[in-house]
């Protein structure tokens, strides 16, 4: 891991760690994998082409790279907007709510939003936002992404340090509660960079390298699996010829590789992503439009046909303006060869293949609006359709996701003595998102609330005597996100009343 947060190493990390049973256990966890690949390859060839080392097919349509673009785009801004915080803290079920929470526990409510902000703090400091566009790209590509979430050395500006990992790096395992719990992360370092990211472990002198000579990169497997203790971590250096070195282990409370899918079929490992979906129409797409190319060229420079009268020769012909070709008397010289036909019938499919391609990959529900203006009405129907799209794949992205981002994040923050140590549990504390997508939940709730409060105001005094107003209003101030020292707590709002002496 990172130099701040390293396990032990070296000769006194060897443990109980087996280093070829490690690698065993990941070489059956490539071949699992191995299935997926070639679908990854066409996926990544027409929807995020340039990335792959291998030849990739000439591209003539731009409609899915754009549209998975887009949708990368469309989730960051919904589910981890960097401007904004889209997480906060609550006390948990063993708080009491309303006018029985006393100072003790006003006081930990306090203490959760501090450590929120401070964790917000970190997370817009860090290079958070780049590295998870990159996962969103994989996630709408492949269908399943891994972020890697480390500590950051001292002195950096933030605490935390991530980084997309390629989904070609990346091997994995589902646990018993259908959770990609253990990931297995296969690079390739130079003997420098496993240094100075392992410290001074002994190298076998084979590996050494004479000074000049251009440095050779060896086989590094990083393996993170679940355990009672939380997450063992284990580093194994497989060069070639050469026995297995472990580089590294320990233990983490919560997992440093985070995977996640877009959506899964029963009994699969890996995700389904958007693009996959519509792969036949993308490759459609893409074939229209390469033979639209080779019509439009044969109809600009034509097909033509001669006499061998002798005199031409076709070796020497220069289709250019002012030319002048010879022929001999009588013969038909160079006459153009009548197309058997118009290719018109590909303008009839090509818009409608487009459409299914954005329709799929959403573009035409979260994409920018295409009019100047939008009514109110307009603006909560399409926040209420983007809910009922992103439902499913909100719920799993929050499950694999954001959960264990923000459980990472704390461990590492709590690890430095930056936030104190509570858990997410649910008891002591509680996470709410509160994010754009969230939000859309938030506020039909609120108008549910705000529409109940109505009818009993209509209903009449006796009526309005069962609602209490204070405690709506604070609970409306939680779930829209409200920033704490905006509201008037219970034991303020006791504490600042007059008080009332004996009536007459």
């Amino acid at each position: 891991m990172s130099g701040a947060e390293r396990p032990g190493r070296g000769a006194a990390a060897q443990g109980g760690v087996d280093p070829e049973a490690l690698l065993a256990r990941h070489a059956r966890a490539l071949a699992r994998r191995r299935p997926w690949e070639s679908t990854w390859k066409e996926c990544y060839d027409l929807a995020l082409p340039g990335r792959a080392t291998e030849a990739t097919p000439t591209l003539y349509d731009g409609t899915a790279a754009d549209a998975a673009e887009q949708l990368a785009a469309s989730l960051l801004a919904e589910l981890t907007p960097p401007w904004t915080r889209w997480f906060g803290f609550i006390p948990g079920r063993g708080a009491p709510r309303g006018d029985r929470r006393d100072l003790a526990q006003e006081a930990h409510a306090a203490m959760l939003e501090d450590a929120a902000e401070t964790l917000h703090g970190e997370l817009v400091r860090s290079n958070l936002a780049v590295e998870i566009h990159q996962c969103f790209l994989d996630l709408v590509v492949a269908g399943t992404a891994c972020l890697a979430v480390e500590e950051a050395s001292p002195g950096e500006p933030s605490a935390l340090r991530f980084s997309a990992v390629p989904l070609s790096e990346v091997a994995l395992e589902e646990g018993p509660e259908h959770r990609l719990d253990t990931v297995f992360r296969n690079s390739s370092l130079t003997l420098a960079e496993i240094l100075a990211r392992f410290g001074g472990v002994a190298l076998p002198r084979s590996l050494a390298e004479a000074p000049g000579d251009e440095p050779r990169r060896h086989r590094v497997v990083e393996a993170v699996i679940p355990s009672e203790r939380g997450y063992d971590y284990a580093a194994i250096l497989a060069a070639d010829g050469e026995a297995p070195v472990l580089l590294a282990e320990g233990s983490f409370a919560a997992s440093p590789f985070i995977a996640f899918r877009w959506m899964k079929a029963p009994g699969e490992t890996y995700g389904r992503s958007p693009v996959m979906k519509a792969l036949p129409d993308i490759r459609t797409a893409n074939k229209v439009v390469e033979l639209v190319l080779k019509n439009a060229s044969i109809a600009v420079t034509g097909i033509w046909q001669a006499d061998d009268d002798g005199v031409l020769n076709p070796a020497n012909i220069r289709l250019v303006p002012g030319a002048i070709i010879p022929k001999a008397v009588g013969s038909s010289g160079l006459t153009p060869l009548a197309a058997p036909g118009r290719f018109d019938v590909s303008q009839l499919v090509l818009e409608d293949l487009r459409a299914r391609i954005r329709h799929a990959l959403l573009t035409d529900r979260l994409g920018p609006v295409q009019g100047a203006r939008m009514t109110a009405t307009e603006v909560l129907e399409r926040s209420a359709e983007m809910v009922r799209l992103l439902g499913a794949t909100f719920g799993r992205l929050q499950s694999e996701l954001l959960q264990p981002l923000l459980a990472r994040c704390l461990a590492v923050l709590r690890r430095r003595g930056i936030v104190p140590a509570f858990a997410l549990d649910g008891e002591t504390a509680s996470l709410v998102m509160r994010s754009p997508l969230a939000q859309v939940q938030a506020r039909a709730d609120a108008q549910g609330v705000l529409m109940w409060l109505e009818v009993v105001r209509a209903l009449g005094p006796a009526a309005a005597g069962t609602a209490d107003a204070a405690a709506a209003s604070r609970w409306l101030a939680r779930l829209l996100g409200v920033p704490a020292d905006l509201v008037v707590s219970a034991a303020e709002a006791a504490a600042l009343a007059p008080a009332q002496g004996p009536t007459d």
